[in-house]
């Protein structure tokens, strides 16, 4: 199986973002994401802003796609905004991550153009 490198995971998230506005002016689309599982599949997902708290990062929406097609390790991830920028994951979807599987504290996260770093070392106190 081809390794995907992470310049090829960040241009496929990049190429996700297509930034629209919804109801009261909240913007869809404006940041993607692309991961790579442990079997080498690729999931990528955009994220929702929207009111009351019911929207999602565009992490979740590529976990969601994961996690439909019965995968759980994450090996790699990344996001990227409408301004090209990568974007380390929030808290929440850092928690989500670990939520999903034990083994995703390994997962590599890129958050720069030659920046990766483990789960683990964005999330090092865990509660779980």
């Amino acid at each position: 199986m081809p390794q995907i490198t992470n310049e090829e995971l960040i241009k496929k998230a990049k190429s996700l973002i297509k930034p629209r506005k919804i109801k009261h002016g909240y913007k869809v689309g404006d940041v993607g994401c692309a991961l790579i599982t442990e079997k080498g599949n690729v999931h990528v997902g955009v994220c929702i802003d929207a009111p009351s708290g019911m929207g999602f990062c565009a992490e979740h929406a590529a976990i969601s796609s994961m996690i439909t097609r019965g995968e759980y390790i994450i090996k790699k991830i990344v996001a990227v905004a409408e301004d090209e920028r990568i974007l380390p994951p929030c808290g929440r979807c850092r928690e989500f991550m670990n939520q999903i599987h034990k083994q995703n504290t390994k997962t590599e996260i890129i958050i720069g153009k030659n920046k990766v770093v483990k789960l683990k070392e964005l999330l090092p106190h865990s509660w779980s």
